[in-house]
């Protein structure tokens, strides 16, 4: 692992794990951090890997898509990185393996959509979630979070665009476990095993007939969502809303 890059690896027995590290920009995801997830994710589905877990460092799990360079990009730019965020999202979901969130302090859009996007999705009692993306006018992981918590919630979350606790998170299906950060590493290590239980041919079988099969129409909508004109404009607003 290089501490100076924005993604820390460790694999061991099966086991990859994806530190998301940029812990100065509350792990927010610029071009390289997604880059460096999908082929990490892309080099899980053909090594052997039985579970993947994502996690982050410092204060947050995740603060989402990286606006702190948004006005120096041209729309082109801005829609291929919500489009290269969708192209992780859908390698996650639709992994051949198991795949586990820890989510801690304040996860936003695409963050939020990275738990949403696996398999089993702890978070620590403090953390919460936002998904404001229609706000924007982005159309973002709509489908897999239906598949997460059911269509009216999913409607219910998108319009409010507010904050919501784990607990709530927890009533609705978007997490599977409320867990103190001492008790993680206990879980990391059900996990594994449970991931094992399968023969990795049967295993990619399972998680393949059990998540909702929308690529394509996803991708779609996303990329007429951003390739709207004043895509700028529409981020612009919604950050001085604040």
């Amino acid at each position: 692992m290089n501490p100076g890059e924005p993604l820390l690896i460790a694999r061991a027995e099966g086991v990859a794990r994806l530190t998301l590290h940029r812990p100065h920009k509350a792990n927010a995801l610029d071009g390289a951090l997604v880059e460096a997830l999908i082929a990490a994710v892309e080099a899980a589905a053909g090594d052997g890997t039985r579970l993947l877990i994502l996690d982050g460092s410092g204060e947050h799990f995740c603060a989402g898509f990286d606006f702190s360079d948004f006005e120096s990009q041209t729309e082109g730019d801005l829609a291929l990185r919500f489009l290269r965020i969708e192209t992780l999202l859908q390698a996650i979901y639709h992994a051949p393996f198991q795949t586990l969130a820890l989510a801690h302090g304040r996860n936003f859009g695409a963050g939020a959509d990275l738990v949403v996007a696996c398999s089993r999705r702890i978070a620590s009692p403090e953390a919460t979630f936002r998904m404001p993306g229609l706000r924007f006018g982005v159309v973002l992981g709509t489908r897999r979070l239906a598949h997460r918590v059911g269509p009216e919630e999913a409607r219910r979350l998108l319009i409010e665009s507010r904050t919501f606790g784990a607990d709530e998170a927890m009533d609705t299906g978007f997490l599977s476990r409320i867990a103190a950060r001492d008790e993680w590493e206990d879980l990391i290590a059900e996990a594994a095993r449970e991931a094992r239980a399968l023969p990795l041919e049967s295993a990619a079988r399972l998680n393949a007939l059990t998540v909702t099969e929308s690529r394509d129409a996803d991708m779609a909508e996303l990329a007429r969502s951003v390739s709207r004109p004043g895509l700028k404009a529409r981020l612009r607003a919604f950050r001085a809303e604040g």
